[in-house]
């Protein structure tokens, strides 16, 4: 079994939302096993500033401010990489925002710019890189992030977990598609499911104009109550590079917490029971 070093180290990582929580993480980590990493963000002094950090430390590494929302932007950043900087190794579609409130109050600007960012931005980079990381030729991963969110139904989160949802069920499409193409040899999809990862996710999450305002900022704060208690985003990275190293598919921060969370989402179908509400038990699904 190769090591993360060994099966990453010396090659190029993108990361899309690598200016703050397990984004940066990755990044850190990335740099650490001996990646070139590309740091992608809307937030331009977070990843200039990452990227002094990195490169401080011996690493190299480039800043990119650049929106997943934007699909031409996409596609000018990978021609920008392949040209610059070779093929990649590693993709991460990372970017992500948070909803709270109930799903009625959700205004629909903010519906839409999750979904564009969740969901479509994922879709952008996989469009963008994919196609040139097949032709490179060269072993490659490509990793998707999901959340436990992806496997679990929590209220006053809709928006968010449906796209964790959408997430997951686009990557394990994905890996039957690379296989059905005859790339699985060299193309190596990966879903990550982050449990609880500090982040600031929750802070700039979107929040409800109308209606219900109160049970949204309540959502809000149950969450940070979470964050407090969440694990590092760089130790939360070293696991996610090794359980990759070993060829898992599946590649959870937390293996016990998220996987308890698979296990009843599976139940519930199994016994296709319906969602029951928790008042006491909240799963976090912070990945930022």
């Amino acid at each position: 079994m190769s090591s993360a070093r060994e099966t990453f180290g010396g090659g190029v990582a993108v990361i899309t939302g690598a200016g703050a929580g397990i984004g940066a993480g990755l990044a850190r980590h990335a740099a650490g096993l001996g990646m070139t990493v590309v740091l992608v963000d809307v937030d331009a002094p977070a990843v200039a500033a990452l990227r002094r950090e990195l490169v401080d430390g011996g690493s190299h590494a480039v800043d990119v401010v650049c929106d997943v929302r934007d699909h031409a932007a996409i596609e000018e950043l990978a021609e920008r990489v392949y040209s610059g900087f070779g093929s990649v190794r590693l993709l991460v579609n990372n970017a992500g925002v948070e909803q709270f409130g109930y799903l009625w109050d959700t205004p629909v600007p903010n519906w839409d710019r999750l979904v564009q960012i969740n969901i479509s931005g994922v879709f952008y980079g996989i469009k963008a890189f994919l196609p040139r990381m097949i032709d490179a030729g060269q072993p490659c991963w490509v990793w998707n992030l999901s959340s436990i969110g992806g496997v679990a139904a929590v209220p006053l989160q809709a928006p968010y977990i449906m796209s964790k949802h959408a997430v997951l069920a686009m990557t394990e499409c994905l890996r039957l598609e690379v296989e059905l193409a005859g790339h699985a040899d060299r193309v190596h999809v990966q879903a990550v499911l982050p449990g609880a990862v500090k982040s600031n996710i929750f802070e700039a999450a979107g929040g409800v104009d109308n209606g219900d305002v109160a049970a949204a900022e309540a959502q809000r704060v149950a969450m940070l109550d979470i964050k407090a208690e969440a694990m590092d985003p760089l130790a939360a990275a070293h696991v996610v590079f090794d359980q990759a190293a070993a060829g898992e598919f599946y590649l959870l921060t937390q293996p016990e917490y998220v996987g308890n969370a698979m296990r009843e989402r599976a139940d519930t179908l199994i016994t296709r029971r319906a969602p029951v509400l928790r008042a006491k038990r909240r799963f976090d699904p912070a990945h930022q």
